[in-house]
């Protein structure tokens, strides 16, 4: 299908079509990832803001090595070391910028709902790099995008959450992926931070780890996101690791084939021990590798590229 929206805002207003364009030329970069030569001129003469006014490593390098790839000009841009520490607001600090000529404006924000606002009014692409506890639509495609890597489809795969289900814009962003691709989505955690309302989306919940891993063919393990929690939602984090963190003893209850994710930063021997994190069903620094494959899929695609079927053309 053709591309045609200016923004990526989320996931949950994408069709699975278009989910599907996304990973297709997303499978193309990643082709050109494995060239001698990496860099394209799909981008070149455009503008990319990384915008981040929430920290983030994994992400802001991936975005800004994307848009390098694809011989954009980036610049990178944090709160630390902007007017936004003096009281200037969001949106003159992004119409500062858009009147710089930024073609694309990629946010991270603490707030739920930042990046919808900017596409309110300017007149650049905005591109959501995660928004409060809202979404994180280009970690969830780089995840449905490892997981259909692997086994060549996401429909009908069990696919199990476990972790901060609540607090976690990841987990957010990957349930409206996978069940828009037919993927069956089990949720895993304590019960304050996997609700009841996530059955209405069409997951099945369970607060038993052995049962949510025992028939998945995919476990994506999710950090406690305290810096979002206004309080404590179990005991201490001893009670976690004891019911809710994956240990080898309990992956050898798994299917030996079932993959093993993780979207970062890992506090290991909590969510995950150290032999689990680095067995060889986990595909962790895989989803790093591919996330760039699928960001510069999203430049790429904003910007007006085309994926004719084939080889792939660089040419829009």
């Amino acid at each position: 299908m053709t591309w045609t929206r200016k923004h990526l805002l989320d996931i949950e207003s994408l069709t699975a079509e278009e989910i599907t364009t996304i990973l297709d030329t997303s499978r193309a970069f990643k082709e050109v990832g494995e060239r001698p030569i990496k860099k394209v001129p799909a981008l070149r003469g455009k503008t990319v803001v990384n915008l981040f006014i929430e920290p983030s490593t994994r992400t802001r390098v991936s975005f800004e090595l994307a848009a390098h790839r694809l011989t954009a000009d980036i610049i990178n841009f944090t709160a630390e070391a902007s007017s936004l520490r003096k009281g200037e607001t969001l949106k003159d600090t992004a119409q500062t910028l858009e009147a710089l000529n930024a073609d694309m404006i990629i946010i991270r924000h603490g707030a739920s709902g930042a990046p919808h606002f900017l596409a309110r009014f300017l007149g650049a692409s905005v591109i959501n790099a995660g928004d409060g506890a809202h979404e994180h639509p280009t970690q969830a495609l780089l995840d449905v995008f490892t997981i259909r890597e692997h086994f060549n489809h996401i429909a009908n795969l069990k696919v199990t959450i476990v972790g901060d289900i609540l607090y976690s814009r990841v987990a957010r962003s990957n349930i409206w992926a996978l069940l828009k691709l037919g993927a069956q989505v089990t949720l895993c955690g304590p019960s304050t931070l996997v609700p009841k309302e996530f059955e209405r989306l069409g997951c099945h919940l369970t607060h038993d780890l052995t049962e949510a891993i025992a028939e998945a063919d995919v476990i994506n393990l999710l950090r406690i996101q305290h810096e979002r929690q206004n309080r404590t939602s179990f005991p201490n984090l001893g009670e976690y690791i004891r019911f809710f963190g994956l240990t080898k003893e309990r992956l050898d209850q798994a299917k030996p084939e079932a993959l093993i994710m993780h979207p970062g930063p890992i506090n290991r021997g909590v969510e995950i021990d150290s032999q689990v994190a680095d067995c060889d069903q986990s595909v962790i620094l895989e989803q790093v590798t591919h996330g760039l494959a699928v960001r510069m899929a999203v430049l790429f695609l904003i910007n007006g590229g085309k994926r004719p079927p084939g080889s792939f053309n660089l040419e829009k």
